[in-house]
């Protein structure tokens, strides 16, 4: 009998869910409480905001169709009845410079629609209670320091397209979390997690990562209250820092590349070729032995809703079934890889390596085991969620 057969209060096929359309009023409400009183602005990235911020110049130019979207369906909503219905004032938009690198340290430096200059740290950050950031790359890590020295909420939504507005960000946040909560006390205490990946050759190459029984945290949506704090959307997911990491596991770089890289005390020490381009795998290697911090396992996820594929991670890396590993810092995550680590301040990404059907369709989750105590449970088995998180999920 099949999973859903027998747990049928789960539907795991997205095509089957019905999203209401979005909205930002609902949007915010949901994800910030209170909001009434509170001053809320957008940031975007741009790779010249000095001249392609002025005017909305940004506006004209096809290659930045997530910034566009943020101006549609953030800013001129903001304007157009949200702020007024949830009795917050501001609206204002700032660019700034793109980093190039996800969750890189931003510049301070930022500009408005009159073409103006601003500090972040002097002109936004003290003068917003609510802060949205979208755009090319993921921001959270650098927002969520930036928080806690200033005291605002916010929530970054690097990516964003027509899917994740149609799905992702119009689900319920209440439930999101709900969920999220379940399945993080099925897992949390975890002394192990280990990961079989079947190569189409047959090959299984197995990772193992050492968590020591630590609390599992969630990343929920949810950012209420008065406390410091910035949501990562879509979210949907539970998430462990490894406290050490062995074994094996393969990696489809951006061109096609399959590679499998080795991992020894939490780190990536080498890839070897799968197949594809050797010159892929030769420059990895050369950055792993220029600044082997690169190569430092600072993240363990698990997907925890059922949404559609959205060609963007920040959404694909939230489906129930999957999971993804992340290298490089961590502070934002309560981990203690920081920027100041990294042999140059451009490798201090956290960059995220999601293993999903249509991310990675040359291999296969066979099996994901977590290992608490004397107990084994079988978390994952071909990229569905196993019976073990089902229940949790009913419960």
């Amino acid at each position: 009998m099949s999973q859903c057969a027998t747990l049928p209060e789960i539907v795991l096929d997205p095509s089957q869910r019905e999203f209401p359309p979005f909205s930002l009023t609902r949007l915010l409400s949901s994800v910030f409480t209170p909001t009434k009183g509170c001053r809320i602005c957008v940031l975007i990235d741009l790779e010249n905001p000095v001249e392609e911020m002025g005017d909305f110049a940004f506006l004209n130019n096809p290659r930045y169709t997530v910034q566009q979207k943020a101006h549609e369906y953030l800013y001129l909503a903001l304007h157009e009845g949200t702020m007024d219905a949830l009795g917050m004032s501001g609206g204002d938009i700032f660019g700034y410079k793109a980093t190039g690198g996800s969750n890189l340290d931003l510049d301070d430096e930022c500009w408005n629609p009159e073409g103006q200059q601003l500090s972040l740290d002097r002109d936004v950050y003290p003068h917003y209670d609510i802060i949205l950031c979208t755009g090319d790359w993921s921001a959270t890590a650098p927002l969520t320091a930036k928080c806690k020295e200033f005291g605002f909420r916010g929530a970054t939504m690097h990516g964003l397209n027509d899917i994740i507005l149609a799905s992702g960000l119009a689900v319920d946040y209440e439930e999101v979390s709900a969920n999220a909560e379940k399945l993080r006390l099925a897992m949390t205490g975890a002394d192990a997690i280990e990961i079989d990946f079947a190569l189409e050759d047959g090959t299984v190459l197995t990772a193992n990562l050492i968590l020591d029984g630590q609390e599992a945290q969630k990343s929920h949506g949810l950012c209420r209250g008065l406390t410091p704090d910035v949501a990562n959307l879509p979210a949907g997911e539970v998430y462990f820092v490894p406290v050490d990491a062995n074994g094996q596991f393969p990696m489809k770089y951006a061109d096609g590349t399959l590679g499998i890289l080795h991992v020894k005390n939490r780190s990536i020490v080498e890839s070897t070729l799968i197949s594809g381009n050797q010159a892929t795998i030769d420059a990895h290697n050369a950055r792993l032995a220029d600044d082997p911090m690169t190569g430092t396992l600072g993240e363990l996820g698990f997907g925890s809703q059922i949404l559609p594929v959205s060609g963007s991670d920040i959404q694909d890396e939230k489906v129930l079934g999957t999971c993804h590993l992340a290298t490089g810092r961590d502070d934002h995550l309560g981990g203690d890889i920081v920027p100041g680590m990294f042999k140059k301040h451009e490798n201090s990404t956290h960059d995220d390596i999601l293993f999903a059907p249509h991310k990675t369709p040359n291999f296969d989750i066979s099996q994901v085991r977590m290992k608490r105590g004397e107990q084994t449970e079988i978390l994952i088995e071909h990229f569905r969620p196993a019976e073990y998180l089902l229940k949790a999920l009913i419960g």
